[in-house]
């Protein structure tokens, strides 16, 4: 297919803090796993690009909806010092954008749907993992592909889906063809791009978190897109009591209207204290830090551990931040407590099974509250910098 697109680009420049060492991954000028130690003065530019071309085991799939995750928000979001927050893998300049749904237009020979164990034909509705990950390094083949070693992540080193057209290999797609049952057509595509997210809450919760077992207390600390996610996952697994801690009362209501029992503003009332009102002094078994601020929730945290008369609480830290934890040891001893990273939604089954979830009955698309044309990305991105009154803001291909 030839012709030529539009991509909402990111540029920043390539200036290494003082100390800093590239590791043995990071490519020098062009893409580093520390993003926060390497790029500064992040913008954006409105790019003409070529449409792609899909290899053998490859397709290429059109743009029908693609949200504004916080990774993109913290990418082009500059310190004081020009350097961008977000501390991941990042490779510019790059198209951004990685919620993505679309419908298959061309594919290689080799490109199966895991949901026929066919050939795609085309015109096959289909989200993907954004988490590129290679298969034959030991953590691939240990069953880790989101810690893969060799790792790609759409959006972020590899060319996005703000535009309208993009190539992904077949492995990483999966079908949205359960969700017709349920949703209209556009919504079948809003509904698409919330299952990456939901699968990062999923992948927190339920795989790193090792789940729950119904009639446990949960916490979610911040109510972003995941954390909500997070409320709706636990609720349907049978959570007894959903607490969500969050600042901004539209997140709050959001996350009240899709799973949370309660809500608690921890400007306005002790987080501590409230939790174990609400709980009787039991405190919770699983508190997921979807915050990014660390150092501000963690002592709330783990003094509900301390106090609370339940053991063998988790923490499950899912929000990206360079911030140190100010932890106790002494109380995870004594409580049997455990913190557990959660990076990632790739494997385990994670996509099809929320994709189910969805299909029957989880619908996550009133998260989605304000819908913006391709052009006008750049400038509700940065909004989102300093503005939360929107859950998620999707970018709805015309």
């Amino acid at each position: 297919m030839k012709g030529k697109m539009l991509g909402v680009t990111l540029v920043a420049d390539w200036e290494p803090k003082p100390g800093f060492k590239l590791g043995s991954k990071d490519i020098e000028g062009r893409q580093t796993y520390l993003g926060s130690q390497v790029w500064r003065h992040p913008r954006f530019e409105i790019r003409e690009y070529d449409i792609p071309t899909p290899g053998d085991d490859e397709v290429l799939l059109e743009v029908k909806a693609c949200g504004i995750c916080g990774s993109d928000v913290h990418m082009a979001q500059a310190d004081q010092d020009g350097y961008i927050f977000y501390p991941g893998l990042t490779g510019f300049p790059s198209i951004l954008g990685h919620e993505f749904s679309g419908v298959v237009v061309e594919a290689g020979k080799k490109a199966f749907d895991k949901r026929t164990n066919k050939p795609f034909k085309g015109g096959e509705a289909v989200t993907s993992e954004e988490m590129l990950w290679c298969g034959s390094c030991k953590p691939c083949a240990d069953g880790y592909p989101n810690h893969c070693e060799r790792l790609d992540e759409v959006g972020f080193n590899v060319n996005g889906a703000y535009a309208k057209y993009m190539v992904l290999p077949a492995r990483t797609l999966w079908s949205l063809e359960p969700l017709r049952k349920n949703y209209t057509k556009e919504n079948l595509f809003l509904a698409g791009s919330l299952v990456e997210p939901t699968c990062v809450a999923y992948n927190a919760v339920i795989e790193r978190g090792g789940g729950i077992r119904p009639g446990d207390r949960v916490v979610i600390l911040g109510a972003g897109p995941v954390g909500i996610a997070a409320c709706a996952i636990l609720k349907r697994a049978g959570a007894s009591q959903v607490i969500v801690s969050e600042t901004e009362d539209v997140r709050a209501k959001m996350a009240m209207k899709l799973g949370a029992d309660y809500h608690i503003n921890p400007l306005k009332e002790d987080f501590a204290d409230h939790v174990l009102e609400i709980t009787d002094g039991m405190g919770a078994d699983l508190f997921m830090e979807a915050t990014g601020l660390p150092t501000v929730v963690y002592p709330g945290i783990e003094r509900v551990i301390w106090e609370g008369r339940t053991l063998n609480s988790k923490v499950i830290v899912t929000a990206r931040a360079e911030a140190k934890m100010p932890v106790t040891g002494e109380v995870l001893q004594v409580r049997r407590a455990q913190i557990i990273g959660a990076q990632g939604h790739s494997g385990h089954g994670t996509f099809p099974r929320v994709i189910e979830c969805m299909a029957t009955g989880m619908d996550m698309t009133p998260m989605s509250t304000k819908k913006i044309k391709l052009e006008e990305l750049p400038e509700n991105i940065l909004r989102l910098q300093n503005d939360r009154s929107e859950v998620k803001i999707t970018y709805i291909a015309s």
